[in-house]
Protein backbone atom coordinates (compact mmCIF):
# COMPACT_ATOMS: atom_id res chain seq x y z
CA UNK A 1 0.00 0.00 0.00
CA UNK A 2 1.53 3.64 -1.24
CA UNK A 3 1.57 6.08 1.15
CA UNK A 4 -0.93 8.82 1.90
CA UNK A 5 -2.27 11.63 3.51
CA UNK A 6 -5.41 11.46 5.83
CA UNK A 7 -8.11 14.20 6.46
CA UNK A 8 -11.67 13.67 8.70
CA UNK A 9 -14.52 16.09 7.53
CA UNK A 10 -18.42 15.91 9.15
CA UNK A 11 -19.94 18.90 6.64
CA UNK A 12 -20.84 17.90 2.81
CA UNK A 13 -19.15 21.33 1.57
CA UNK A 14 -15.87 20.63 3.42
CA UNK A 15 -15.52 16.98 1.66
CA UNK A 16 -16.03 18.75 -1.85
CA UNK A 17 -13.42 21.07 -0.74
CA UNK A 18 -10.91 18.40 0.40
CA UNK A 19 -11.74 16.45 -2.83
CA UNK A 20 -11.10 19.71 -5.01
CA UNK A 21 -8.14 20.34 -3.96
CA UNK A 22 -6.41 17.12 -4.01
CA UNK A 23 -5.83 15.63 -7.44
CA UNK A 24 -6.59 11.67 -7.43
CA UNK A 25 -8.10 11.70 -3.72
CA UNK A 26 -10.48 9.37 -2.87
CA UNK A 27 -13.26 9.54 -0.33
CA UNK A 28 -13.05 6.97 2.37
CA UNK A 29 -16.51 5.03 3.89
CA UNK A 30 -17.07 1.46 4.37
CA UNK A 31 -13.77 0.82 2.92
CA UNK A 32 -14.82 -2.51 1.75
CA UNK A 33 -13.58 -2.50 -2.27
CA UNK A 34 -11.27 0.77 -1.99
CA UNK A 35 -8.82 -0.57 1.29
CA UNK A 36 -8.63 -4.16 -0.65
CA UNK A 37 -7.66 -1.93 -4.32
CA UNK A 38 -5.38 0.38 -2.29
CA UNK A 39 -3.37 -3.49 -0.66
CA UNK A 40 -3.37 -4.57 -3.99
CA UNK A 41 -1.52 -1.04 -5.56
CA UNK A 42 -4.49 -0.94 -7.75
CA UNK A 43 -5.76 2.31 -6.43
CA UNK A 44 -3.03 4.78 -5.10
CA UNK A 45 -4.58 8.06 -3.81
CA UNK A 46 -2.50 10.61 -2.52
CA UNK A 47 -5.10 11.16 0.25
CA UNK A 48 -8.31 9.66 2.06
CA UNK A 49 -10.78 12.06 2.96
CA UNK A 50 -13.22 10.23 5.77
CA UNK A 51 -16.64 11.19 5.15
CA UNK A 52 -17.86 8.87 8.14
CA UNK A 53 -18.90 11.79 10.37
CA UNK A 54 -20.82 13.66 7.67
CA UNK A 55 -24.84 13.09 8.63
CA UNK A 56 -25.92 11.32 5.32
CA UNK A 57 -26.88 7.98 7.32
CA UNK A 58 -31.17 8.96 7.26
CA UNK A 59 -33.11 7.02 5.74
CA UNK A 60 -36.57 8.53 5.43
CA UNK A 61 -40.20 8.63 3.28
CA UNK A 62 -40.43 11.77 1.18
CA UNK A 63 -43.65 13.47 0.69
CA UNK A 64 -44.46 12.02 -2.63
CA UNK A 65 -44.40 8.61 -1.31
CA UNK A 66 -41.18 7.88 -1.95
CA UNK A 67 -37.76 6.67 0.12
CA UNK A 68 -34.57 8.94 0.49
CA UNK A 69 -31.22 6.73 1.39
CA UNK A 70 -28.65 8.55 2.83
CA UNK A 71 -25.51 7.64 0.80
CA UNK A 72 -23.53 6.47 4.42
CA UNK A 73 -26.33 4.46 5.25
CA UNK A 74 -24.79 1.25 5.86
CA UNK A 75 -26.68 -1.82 3.71
CA UNK A 76 -27.43 -4.05 6.46
CA UNK A 77 -29.63 -1.10 7.78
CA UNK A 78 -31.12 -0.44 4.62
CA UNK A 79 -31.76 -3.75 3.97
CA UNK A 80 -33.34 -3.91 6.91
CA UNK A 81 -35.28 -1.05 7.50
CA UNK A 82 -39.39 -1.31 8.09
CA UNK A 83 -39.70 1.45 4.72
CA UNK A 84 -37.66 -0.77 2.92
CA UNK A 85 -38.44 -4.34 3.45
CA UNK A 86 -42.37 -3.02 3.25
CA UNK A 87 -42.41 -0.96 -0.22
CA UNK A 88 -39.12 -2.15 -1.84
CA UNK A 89 -38.59 -5.70 -1.18
CA UNK A 90 -36.46 -6.21 -4.25
CA UNK A 91 -34.59 -3.68 -2.66
CA UNK A 92 -33.89 -5.48 0.79
CA UNK A 93 -33.58 -9.28 -1.29
CA UNK A 94 -30.99 -7.88 -3.43
CA UNK A 95 -28.65 -6.30 -0.65
CA UNK A 96 -28.79 -9.58 1.88
CA UNK A 97 -27.85 -11.48 -1.15
CA UNK A 98 -24.71 -9.62 -1.56
CA UNK A 99 -21.18 -10.18 0.24
CA UNK A 100 -21.22 -11.26 4.13
CA UNK A 101 -23.26 -9.93 7.09
CA UNK A 102 -19.74 -8.57 8.37
CA UNK A 103 -19.18 -6.55 5.11
CA UNK A 104 -22.57 -5.74 5.38
CA UNK A 105 -22.61 -4.09 8.17
CA UNK A 106 -19.52 -2.19 7.35
CA UNK A 107 -20.19 -0.93 3.19
CA UNK A 108 -22.42 2.14 2.37
CA UNK A 109 -25.18 2.94 0.08
CA UNK A 110 -23.08 5.12 -1.59
CA UNK A 111 -20.03 3.54 -1.58
CA UNK A 112 -22.09 0.39 -3.41
CA UNK A 113 -22.81 2.24 -6.35
CA UNK A 114 -19.05 2.79 -6.83
CA UNK A 115 -17.77 -0.59 -6.20
CA UNK A 116 -15.21 -1.60 -9.14
CA UNK A 117 -15.04 -4.89 -11.32
CA UNK A 118 -13.51 -7.94 -9.83
CA UNK A 119 -12.59 -8.68 -13.23
CA UNK A 120 -9.23 -10.79 -11.64
CA UNK A 121 -7.05 -9.03 -14.75
CA UNK A 122 -8.20 -5.71 -13.29
CA UNK A 123 -7.53 -6.98 -9.46
CA UNK A 124 -4.04 -8.55 -10.13
CA UNK A 125 -1.17 -5.79 -11.44
CA UNK A 126 0.95 -8.97 -11.94
CA UNK A 127 -1.32 -8.91 -15.22
CA UNK A 128 0.11 -5.74 -17.09
CA UNK A 129 -2.72 -5.88 -20.14
CA UNK A 130 -5.82 -4.02 -18.36
CA UNK A 131 -7.08 -0.84 -19.94
CA UNK A 132 -9.54 0.21 -16.75
CA UNK A 133 -6.07 -0.20 -14.88
CA UNK A 134 -3.61 1.23 -17.15
CA UNK A 135 -5.33 2.64 -20.41
CA UNK A 136 -3.94 1.77 -23.75
CA UNK A 137 -2.54 -1.09 -22.19
CA UNK A 138 -4.74 -3.77 -23.81
CA UNK A 139 -7.30 -6.31 -22.23
CA UNK A 140 -5.91 -9.83 -20.94
CA UNK A 141 -9.04 -11.48 -20.35
CA UNK A 142 -10.00 -11.00 -24.35
CA UNK A 143 -7.65 -14.09 -24.77
CA UNK A 144 -7.27 -15.27 -21.40
CA UNK A 145 -10.03 -16.90 -19.13
CA UNK A 146 -13.49 -14.98 -19.26
CA UNK A 147 -16.22 -17.17 -18.21
CA UNK A 148 -17.54 -14.82 -15.62
CA UNK A 149 -17.62 -11.84 -18.06
CA UNK A 150 -19.92 -9.48 -20.01
CA UNK A 151 -22.41 -10.64 -22.89
CA UNK A 152 -23.81 -7.61 -23.23
CA UNK A 153 -22.56 -3.86 -23.96
CA UNK A 154 -19.09 -4.57 -23.97
CA UNK A 155 -15.95 -3.33 -26.29
CA UNK A 156 -12.79 -4.76 -27.90
CA UNK A 157 -11.42 -2.33 -25.03
CA UNK A 158 -13.03 -3.97 -21.59
CA UNK A 159 -14.92 -6.91 -20.93
CA UNK A 160 -15.55 -6.85 -17.38
CA UNK A 161 -19.03 -6.53 -14.90
CA UNK A 162 -20.38 -4.81 -12.52
CA UNK A 163 -20.10 -6.92 -9.39
CA UNK A 164 -22.88 -4.98 -7.47
CA UNK A 165 -26.49 -6.63 -6.40
CA UNK A 166 -28.05 -3.29 -4.92
CA UNK A 167 -27.52 -1.46 -8.13
CA UNK A 168 -29.37 -4.18 -10.03
CA UNK A 169 -32.16 -3.72 -7.84
CA UNK A 170 -31.82 0.14 -8.25
CA UNK A 171 -31.97 0.38 -11.62
CA UNK A 172 -35.15 -1.66 -12.08
CA UNK A 173 -36.70 0.93 -9.36
CA UNK A 174 -35.43 3.27 -11.46
CA UNK A 175 -33.70 5.38 -8.45
CA UNK A 176 -32.12 8.58 -8.77
CA UNK A 177 -28.49 9.34 -7.48
CA UNK A 178 -28.20 13.23 -5.53
CA UNK A 179 -24.94 14.17 -5.84
CA UNK A 180 -22.85 17.59 -4.83
CA UNK A 181 -20.16 19.37 -6.36
CA UNK A 182 -18.28 22.68 -6.15
CA UNK A 183 -21.42 24.29 -8.35
CA UNK A 184 -23.97 22.68 -6.24
CA UNK A 185 -26.14 19.81 -6.41
CA UNK A 186 -27.38 17.55 -9.03
CA UNK A 187 -29.47 14.17 -9.96
CA UNK A 188 -28.19 11.53 -11.97
CA UNK A 189 -30.87 8.49 -13.27
CA UNK A 190 -29.57 5.40 -12.02
CA UNK A 191 -29.30 4.48 -15.56
CA UNK A 192 -27.45 7.29 -16.43
CA UNK A 193 -24.79 7.03 -13.30
CA UNK A 194 -22.95 3.57 -14.40
CA UNK A 195 -21.13 3.91 -17.93
CA UNK A 196 -20.59 1.05 -20.57
CA UNK A 197 -16.81 1.03 -21.21
CA UNK A 198 -16.80 2.08 -25.00
CA UNK A 199 -12.54 3.43 -25.66
CA UNK A 200 -12.55 4.44 -22.16
CA UNK A 201 -13.39 1.69 -19.48
CA UNK A 202 -10.81 3.20 -16.87
CA UNK A 203 -14.49 5.45 -16.27
CA UNK A 204 -17.00 3.86 -14.46
CA UNK A 205 -19.70 6.65 -13.74
CA UNK A 206 -20.46 9.73 -14.83
CA UNK A 207 -19.90 11.26 -10.65
CA UNK A 208 -17.57 13.87 -11.40
CA UNK A 209 -13.80 13.46 -9.58
CA UNK A 210 -15.02 16.42 -7.16
CA UNK A 211 -18.43 15.39 -6.44
CA UNK A 212 -19.87 13.42 -3.05
CA UNK A 213 -22.78 11.36 -3.45
CA UNK A 214 -25.28 12.56 -0.86
CA UNK A 215 -28.35 10.53 -1.15
CA UNK A 216 -30.19 7.75 -3.64
CA UNK A 217 -33.47 8.77 -4.05
CA UNK A 218 -36.40 5.87 -4.84
CA UNK A 219 -39.70 6.91 -6.33
CA UNK A 220 -43.12 5.37 -5.57
CA UNK A 221 -43.12 1.51 -6.67
CA UNK A 222 -46.54 0.17 -7.25
CA UNK A 223 -44.27 -3.06 -7.74
CA UNK A 224 -43.71 -4.41 -3.68
CA UNK A 225 -45.89 -7.13 -3.48
CA UNK A 226 -44.61 -8.62 -7.24
CA UNK A 227 -40.90 -8.57 -7.07
CA UNK A 228 -38.19 -10.97 -7.04
CA UNK A 229 -34.64 -11.06 -7.08
CA UNK A 230 -32.67 -14.06 -8.28
CA UNK A 231 -29.17 -14.67 -7.73
CA UNK A 232 -27.22 -17.72 -9.77
CA UNK A 233 -23.41 -17.78 -8.42
CA UNK A 234 -20.86 -20.49 -8.13
CA UNK A 235 -21.37 -20.90 -3.92
CA UNK A 236 -24.30 -19.74 -1.82
CA UNK A 237 -22.40 -17.51 0.09
CA UNK A 238 -20.25 -14.32 -0.34
CA UNK A 239 -19.81 -14.81 -4.22
CA UNK A 240 -20.25 -12.48 -6.91
CA UNK A 241 -23.25 -13.15 -9.62
CA UNK A 242 -22.44 -14.95 -12.46
CA UNK A 243 -25.99 -13.60 -13.14
CA UNK A 244 -28.77 -11.95 -11.19
CA UNK A 245 -32.14 -10.77 -12.13
CA UNK A 246 -34.05 -7.99 -10.19
CA UNK A 247 -37.95 -8.37 -11.96
CA UNK A 248 -40.60 -6.25 -10.73
CA UNK A 249 -44.60 -6.56 -12.35
CA UNK A 250 -47.55 -4.68 -11.46
CA UNK A 251 -50.16 -6.82 -12.07
CA UNK A 252 -54.28 -6.38 -11.53
CA UNK A 253 -56.33 -9.79 -11.47
CA UNK A 254 -53.91 -11.62 -13.62
CA UNK A 255 -52.66 -8.79 -15.87
CA UNK A 256 -49.78 -6.66 -16.18
CA UNK A 257 -49.68 -3.26 -16.54
CA UNK A 258 -46.18 -2.78 -16.55
CA UNK A 259 -42.86 -4.14 -15.39
CA UNK A 260 -39.18 -3.71 -14.67
CA UNK A 261 -36.61 -6.12 -15.44
CA UNK A 262 -32.59 -5.56 -15.05
CA UNK A 263 -29.90 -7.95 -15.12
CA UNK A 264 -26.37 -8.24 -13.24
CA UNK A 265 -23.39 -10.18 -13.69
CA UNK A 266 -23.80 -9.73 -17.88
CA UNK A 267 -22.33 -6.32 -18.37
CA UNK A 268 -19.91 -3.34 -17.71
CA UNK A 269 -23.24 -2.07 -15.95
CA UNK A 270 -26.58 -3.12 -14.30
CA UNK A 271 -28.62 -3.90 -17.59
CA UNK A 272 -32.24 -2.41 -17.60
CA UNK A 273 -33.67 -4.29 -20.43
CA UNK A 274 -36.62 -1.95 -21.32
CA UNK A 275 -37.76 -4.66 -25.03
CA UNK A 276 -38.75 -6.79 -22.39
CA UNK A 277 -40.34 -4.69 -20.32
CA UNK A 278 -42.53 -3.82 -23.31
CA UNK A 279 -43.38 -7.33 -24.25
CA UNK A 280 -44.82 -7.59 -20.73
CA UNK A 281 -46.62 -4.96 -20.46
CA UNK A 282 -50.52 -5.02 -21.07
CA UNK A 283 -50.23 -9.22 -21.40
CA UNK A 284 -51.86 -12.00 -19.11
CA UNK A 285 -49.12 -13.80 -16.45
CA UNK A 286 -47.94 -16.69 -18.25
CA UNK A 287 -45.18 -18.86 -18.57
CA UNK A 288 -44.91 -18.72 -22.52
CA UNK A 289 -45.19 -14.80 -22.03
CA UNK A 290 -42.08 -15.04 -19.81
CA UNK A 291 -40.06 -16.67 -22.08
CA UNK A 292 -40.94 -14.53 -25.17
CA UNK A 293 -39.67 -11.90 -22.71
CA UNK A 294 -36.48 -13.54 -21.58
CA UNK A 295 -35.50 -13.86 -25.22
CA UNK A 296 -35.91 -10.28 -26.11
CA UNK A 297 -34.11 -9.51 -23.01
CA UNK A 298 -30.85 -11.97 -24.55
CA UNK A 299 -31.23 -10.80 -28.12
CA UNK A 300 -28.70 -8.75 -28.21
CA UNK A 301 -26.11 -11.06 -26.67
CA UNK A 302 -22.33 -11.22 -27.65
CA UNK A 303 -20.75 -13.83 -25.52
CA UNK A 304 -17.38 -14.82 -26.14
CA UNK A 305 -15.63 -18.29 -26.30
CA UNK A 306 -16.14 -19.36 -22.44
CA UNK A 307 -19.18 -17.54 -21.11
CA UNK A 308 -22.00 -18.96 -23.64
CA UNK A 309 -23.50 -20.69 -21.25
CA UNK A 310 -24.47 -16.94 -19.66
CA UNK A 311 -26.93 -16.43 -22.05
CA UNK A 312 -29.47 -19.91 -21.66
CA UNK A 313 -28.39 -18.98 -17.72
CA UNK A 314 -29.64 -15.46 -18.15
CA UNK A 315 -32.98 -17.22 -20.14
CA UNK A 316 -33.80 -18.94 -17.32
CA UNK A 317 -32.94 -16.64 -14.36
CA UNK A 318 -35.33 -13.91 -15.96
CA UNK A 319 -38.53 -16.76 -16.53
CA UNK A 320 -38.14 -17.96 -13.11
CA UNK A 321 -37.25 -14.13 -11.37
CA UNK A 322 -41.62 -13.31 -13.34
CA UNK A 323 -42.83 -16.79 -12.52
CA UNK A 324 -41.79 -16.04 -8.83
CA UNK A 325 -42.41 -12.47 -8.87
CA UNK A 326 -45.90 -13.09 -10.57
CA UNK A 327 -46.80 -15.70 -8.06
CA UNK A 328 -47.06 -18.59 -10.29
CA UNK A 329 -44.57 -20.52 -8.91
Amino acid sequence: MNPFEYQQVDEPATAVDAISRWRGSKFLAGGTNLIDLMKNTVEQPPKLIDINHIPLRGIEQTPDGGVKLGALARNSDTANHPLIRKNYPLLSQAILSGASPQLRNMATNGGNLLQRTRCPYFMDPAFSRCNKRTPGSGCSALEGFHENHAILGASDQCIATHPSDMCVALAALEAKVRVRGPKGERIIAIGDFHRLPGTTPQIDTTLMPDELIVSIDLPPSPYGSHSHYLKIRERTSYAFALVSVAAAIDVDSGWIRGARLALGGVAHKPWRVEAAEAALAGQKLSISLFEQAASRALSGARPRRDNTYKVEMAKRAIIRALTIAGGLA
